[in-house]
């Protein structure tokens, strides 16, 4: 191995010479306290950065075992690492003069969210961590004096500052582990209790605007109504009380602006933990649960939809339903049967993002419509069957019909931002006035046939490529293209992370490529394997998914399948 006098020796002989010789920099390089690796060195200081990696030992990093002896703590730990290491870099972003990107100095870009990311690992051998470096050019000159400022003054304080335990905060790497061991407490009370999510008392549940998702200023706290308040006892907060939904089905209502799709997107969001200070440390969701909405354009290909949508005027089949522009209501069927099919035991829908007539017929239109005319059994009438048949819950927010009150174990009535439980209160109304939805035909969405599509045979046409790989290229936190086909994921409402889009870009490159190793292979093999893969390695496994996997963040099994379902060249 290289060492660091080796490299200053380079650096100094390419000094001022044209900028592709930076590529002679390529290597490892022994520093004394870590190992440096130049992994990808960038064309033109104008072009992305050049990606550098480095390793301390587990001794130099001096992390207790009792940090990360377990997945959720080792999580959470590097996720403050990668957010410490980054606030570090930051001091010294574009202190090194140039052109373009000359300067820069980055790593993963952390959100609320805590993710497993491939920024930085740790274990007890090793910490790795993998950033980003503009080499510092005058127009397309190497200026390595720059560099060398970057490589043996910024980086190494950088490592010192917020890679080794003895110069951090204890108490504060206490407190984040801590956090995550209480937040998997909540998770395993969930399944205990027969629970699909909890919101703790004082939860701020508004974020600070549309486009930001820090929390909201001045915000009312989150307080449960007396008679959904669970208490728990956690390892390290102590006692806690909150709002513990029960499996089945929830309504949410209440008037407009009040805090519905508020309360409804801090449970979307729930199947991630939470940095403290975010304001839903505490708003812990199934972590299967799935949002579902009406995808206009969407293609499906060979999802049965019969359970919600029959007998269509023109014979067409939905048993093996395809389309290259479904519907409002055929692509939220679409997306019921997608998401139980990746294991999703919790739904989460929103009136307002959903297909009026997928959702309900109110009885005028079914005394002027014959059942026999209408081909969609709507939502209403296989919620219960759901349930009942499957173990599936929904929460639902409503504003504008009451057709829902009838079948829902639990309604609450959003107030100013205040949850109250009027179930009792809607069911005597509903006696009183005789209002009950009459389900037109229970027995039939009782009988559907099966739900399954694990058993679809996957195949992958011609696919693109450049240097002998597949051509992969992402469009921000929307979108990915493989091949010549985009994959557009801006309707996959859990998705919170670009890096998780990078991650799910280079899953379905694997998934090609063993579609093309494999062409009859089933959705549910491929599933599993990707799941297992996934589970095992953390975001991705780096020889079998990525080739460069520098910048990938956590997927789970339901965003993998909702990618599958949504590349247009599967088939």
């Amino acid at each position: 191995m290289n060492t660091e006098i080796q490299l200053q020796d380079k650096l100094r002989k390419i000094h001022r010479k044209s900028y592709p010789a930076y590529k002679d920099l390529k290597g490892s390089y022994r520093f004394p306290d870590y190992v440096l690796h130049i992994e990808h060195v960038q064309g033109d200081p104008f072009a992305a950065p050049s990606k550098l990696s480095l390793e301390l030992s587990g001794e130099k990093a001096g992390f207790p075992d009792r940090l990360f002896d377990k997945t959720y703590k080792k999580i959470a730990l590097q996720d403050y690492l990668i957010r410490a290491f980054g606030k570090a870099l930051s001091t010294y972003m574009f202190q090194a003069k140039g052109s373009g990107k000359s300067g820069l100095m980055s790593i993963s870009r952390c959100g609320q969210q805590v993710l497993s990311r491939t920024a930085l690992r740790l274990d007890r051998e090793k910490l790795l961590v993998r950033f980003e470096v503009g080499f510092p050019a005058n127009g397309r000159t190497i200026n390595s004096v720059e560099l060398e400022k970057i490589l043996y003054q910024y980086l190494p304080d950088c490592v010192r500052r917020a890679l080794c335990y003895r110069n951090l905060d204890a108490d504060r790497l206490e407190d984040v582990v801590h956090l995550a061991e209480d937040q998997h407490t909540i998770r395993e009370e969930l399944v205990r209790r027969g629970l699909i999510a909890f919101i703790a008392n004082g939860s701020i549940l508004p974020r600070e605007n549309g486009v930001s998702d820090k929390p909201m200023k001045g915000a009312v706290p989150f307080r449960s109504p007396r008679s959904m308040e669970v208490a728990l006892t956690l390892p390290h907060k102590g006692n806690l009380t909150g709002m513990g939904i029960p499996r089945g089905i929830t309504l949410i209502v209440g008037g407009g602006y009040h805090g519905k799709s508020t309360l409804l997107k801090a449970l979307e969001r729930g199947v991630y933990n939470h940095i403290r200070g975010d304001g839903r440390e505490y708003v812990i969701t199934d972590s299967t649960a799935m949002k579902i909405r009406a995808e206009d354009g969407r293609a499906v290909s060979h999802v049965n939809i019969s359970p919600f949508i029959n007998h269509l005027p023109n014979g067409k089949d939905t048993v093996d339903f395809s389309t290259e522009d479904a519907s409002g209501s055929t692509s939220q069927a679409a997306n019921v049967v997608e998401a139980l099919d990746s294991g999703a035991k919790t739904l989460l829908i929103d009136e307002d993002t959903s297909a009026t007539n997928f959702m309900v017929r109110d009885t005028l239109m079914q005394s002027v419509i014959a059942r026999d005319k209408e081909p969609i059994t709507p939502f209403i009438d296989q919620a219960r069957t759901l349930y009942e048949k499957k173990g599936v819950s929904t929460i639902l927010v409503a504003g504008s019909s009451g057709a829902y009150f009838s079948i829902a174990d639990h309604i609450l009535q959003m107030d100013t931002y205040l949850a109250l439980d009027i179930t009792e209160k809607v069911r005597q109304i509903c006696a009183c006035c005789g209002e009950a939805y009459p389900v037109t035909d229970a027995e039939a969405a009782e009988d559907s046939s099966s739900w399954s599509q694990q058993g679809r045979i996957l195949q992958v046409g011609k696919l693109e490529r450049k240097h002998d790989q597949i051509k992969l290229q992402q469009f921000g936190k929307d979108s990915f293209s493989l091949g010549r086909e985009t994959v557009d994921l801006k309707y996959v409402e859990q998705i919170v992370d670009p890096e998780q889009v990078t991650t799910l870009s280079y899953v379905m490159r694997y998934v090609a490529e063993q579609l093309e190793r494999n062409p009859q292979a089933r959705i549910g093999q491929i599933l599993t394997s990707v799941c297992h893969i996934l589970e095992k390695n953390g975001p991705v496994d780096p020889e079998k998914i990525s080739r460069t996997p520098g910048n990938l963040a956590q997927v789970r099994p339901q965003e993998v399948y909702a990618c599958i379902n949504r590349y247009r060249g599967f088939r």
